[in-house]
């Protein structure tokens, strides 16, 4: 079990759809929270909403390898950090073909790269006991046409995720895996590139944070889409 209330948690891409559920859910259970997202706005204002719960927030830029830094460097407090929570990343869609290096880059970067460049970075302040939980998708368990840069980049996380979880397991730092099935977040109506096949019915991004959280508590180290059939 996981205690989340006293706990220091950085959430990155808080201001996303997923991101903020879950930072409220952290923040009713009484936890810290070190908040991180793109839009200086969005993130001031769910640190106004949040209150006293907040303690510190950081506009960064995932892209390049100073922006984990900068996320690291302000979480640092004389109590470490107790999780870690990576919600960040965007979606293209369309044929490999019409892919260009930017588009590339982007996914591959936000997706893949920026979390590994995090928890990098955050390794010297995690406790023993902490928790670090990476977002993956379903697409990393069924890689979708039109998808394929996406569905390669969830996966990528994903397998980092499980070295990372035996690498870590000497230190007491568990490692969660998450693949959430299609979630109303509405990234998949902001993509980078291309156009959002047909997805299906969504499932409620309420619903979805608060299995995620449930994980965290219980001591879960894989979350697989299967794990979200009964919501």
């Amino acid at each position: 079990m996981t205690e989340l209330k006293g706990g220091h948690w950085i959430v990155v891409g808080a201001t996303g759809g997923l991101g903020t559920a879950i930072s409220r859910l952290l923040a009713r259970e009484g936890a810290r929270l070190t908040l991180s997202g793109r839009n200086p706005d969005k993130l001031a204002a769910l640190a106004r909403e949040l209150g006293e719960a907040v303690v510190a927030t950081i506009a960064a830029d995932l892209s390049v390898p100073s922006g984990p830094a900068a996320i690291a460097s302000a979480a640092q407090s004389d109590t470490g950090v107790d999780g870690v929570l990576y919600a960040a990343g965007v979606v293209a869609f369309g044929p490999l073909g019409e892919l260009d290096d930017d588009t590339f880059d982007e996914v591959l970067l936000l997706d893949f790269v920026a979390p590994v460049r995090l928890l990098r970075e955050i390794l010297p302040q995690l406790n023993a006991g902490s928790v670090v939980v990476h977002l993956s998708a379903v697409v990393a368990e069924t890689p979708m046409k039109n998808m394929a840069v996406y569905s390669a980049a969830k996966a990528a996380l994903s397998g980092f995720s499980t070295a990372m979880g035996a690498e870590l397991r000497r230190h007491k730092v568990r490692v969660l895996d998450v693949r959430p099935p299609h979630t109303d977040t509405g990234l998949h109506t902001r993509p980078v590139a291309g156009q959002a096949p047909p997805l299906g019915t969504a499932h409620g991004v309420e619903a979805v944070a608060q299995r995620i959280v449930d994980a965290i508590t219980d001591g879960e180290k894989d979350l697989p889409a299967a794990a979200f059939a009964d919501l």
